[in-house]
């Protein structure tokens, strides 16, 4: 059977079909759902060549469902992060968005694109584009929205995600994916990432309110936020990093993410500004806090409401885009 051939994956609880699309090359096989866009597993070998499952995920679409809150893999929609008070002003006027994490709009809304079903089309021998129309009005954003994620791996295992979108009316847009590393591979038993060791390219990050919402820009320098040299990740993180290299029109290498424990190793490049780093401690349900970590490349949260961040707006005419590549690779 072909790697681009969708299989039964199964139902969600309304009878719709969920299909997986598998992808591989290099040694990397990734496996994508049509159903929330999600990255249902990413496997790659440790040091001794093992192959295992390095994101968090489940067996069958009902997981996804009882389990939506914490958007395991999932490709994230129209706006990632938050947005304070569900509101934001735009050419005059304001407008209200569906409020789900307290006062906030959280990753677009109690039903945003991690919820929605994707039109999955083969793109040569190892990429998948999904696709989906947005209609004005969905959730409270306005505009049509035509919007497509490319998922490819490239020749060297690295899976590159390429988001585009167009609107007819002025809007906002920011989009990423969910995923949860845990490159101690998620079936070994690994079930802690704190001993996993990062880096982020960034000499400032977003300090956040009780709502989690950003109130300015600080230095990272002597403090717990500091990840310019690699370390140990630890628990009790959920902020934005304000990426040294800024908007760029190619993506930058950001990131890395080191296992100790199975040689594995993550690099994250991005074109996006901002980086969020969540250390899953507030995991519930089959994973234990702090068994996986999000790192969401993205435009800053609540950048509609904050004129001095970088544009989210996306007008008829222009054309969204953003790409992020999850690179892979051993060390001794």
């Amino acid at each position: 059977m072909s790697q681009l051939s969708g299989t039964h994956f199964g139902t969600l609880s309304d009878g719709t079909e969920v299909r997986c699309w598998t992808l591989e090359r290099a040694g990397t096989r990734v496996r994508v759902l049509s159903y929330g866009g999600i990255v249902r597993s990413v496997e790659v070998p440790d040091r001794a060549g093992r192959a295992g499952n390095v994101v968090l995920g489940f067996a069958e679409p009902g997981g996804y469902e009882e389990h939506a809150g914490p958007y395991f893999g999932a490709l994230i929609g129209r706006y990632a992060n938050r947005i304070a008070g569900g509101r934001f002003p735009l050419d005059g006027r304001t407008y209200d968005v569906v409020r789900n994490e307290g006062p906030s709009c959280l990753h677009g809304g109690a039903r945003g694109f991690d919820k929605r079903m994707w039109e999955v089309t083969p793109v040569g021998e190892h990429a998948l584009r999904l696709s989906r129309v947005s209609p004005d009005g969905e959730e409270g954003f306005p505009g049509r929205l035509e919007v497509s994620a490319t998922y490819a791996l490239e020749e060297s295992g690295a899976l590159r995600i390429a988001y585009e979108a167009v609107t007819d009316a002025p809007t906002v847009v920011a989009l990423t994916n969910h995923s949860y590393w845990n490159l101690g591979g998620v079936d070994s038993g690994a079930e802690s990432t704190a001993g996993h060791e990062l880096r982020i390219d960034a000499s400032r990050y977003t300090p956040v309110d009780a709502d989690l919402i950003p109130t300015g820009v600080a230095e990272v320098a002597g403090t717990r936020f500091d990840f310019r040299e690699s370390r140990k990740t630890g628990s009790g993180y959920d902020h934005n990093y304000v990426l040294d290299k800024g908007v760029t029109g190619e993506a930058v290498e950001v990131a890395e993410v080191y296992d100790p424990a199975s040689g594995r190793v993550l690099t994250v490049a991005t074109t996006e500004p901002g980086l969020q780093l969540y250390t899953a401690d507030a995991l519930t349900g089959p994973f234990a806090p702090g068994s996986g970590i999000a790192l969401e490349t993205q435009h800053f949260p609540d950048s509609p409401n904050r004129p001095d961040f970088p544009s989210t707006v996306l007008r008829p005419g222009e054309v969204y885009r953003s790409e992020t590549v999850y690179g892979f690779g051993l060390r001794d």
